[in-house]
């Protein structure tokens, strides 16, 4: 009978089973992707930091930079994937609304360039315009 070899995630040979297990560490959530809404009259520019060890992305944080009344505002939270949800506060100043959301989804299978439409609105409200959302890398804006 063959003896049972065991690995780390690397693929590096370990003693046992306990070792390949114990090498196995949380990885940090450190990655930005850059989206960028349109819904025909305004753009905004989103930085969104989100968890790469997840699926769908969750969204760890971020900033939308431009084309929003207020900016910047804080992304507080949401996922990336085949559905796209992203809450964020404003941190500028003015007499704009104070929290966004914005909601979308793929239209199936793999798009290109990768996209999202939906719906945003301030204030708790979801459903007030009509956008289409591109993701544009990961890399920040």
């Amino acid at each position: 009978m063959q003896e049972m070899e065991f690995f780390d995630p690397s693929g590096s040979p370990v003693e046992s089973r306990e070792a390949a297990l114990a090498a196995v560490e949380p990885q940090a959530a450190a990655k930005t992707a850059c989206i960028e809404l349109h819904n025909g009259v305004v753009t905004f520019t989103i930085n969104v930091n989100f968890d790469p060890n997840t699926y769908p992305f969750l969204v760890t944080g971020g900033t939308i930079t431009a084309g929003i009344c207020g900016a910047p505002w804080a992304v507080t939270g949401g996922s990336l994937g085949n559905s796209l949800r992203i809450d964020a506060t404003r941190q500028g100043a003015g007499s704009c609304a104070n929290t966004i959301i914005i909601l979308g989804e793929t239209l199936g299978g793999a798009q290109n360039p990768p996209s999202w439409r939906g719906t945003y609105g301030f204030d708790g409200a979801s459903t007030s315009f009509q956008h289409t959302t591109l993701f544009r890398g990961y890399n920040p804006c």
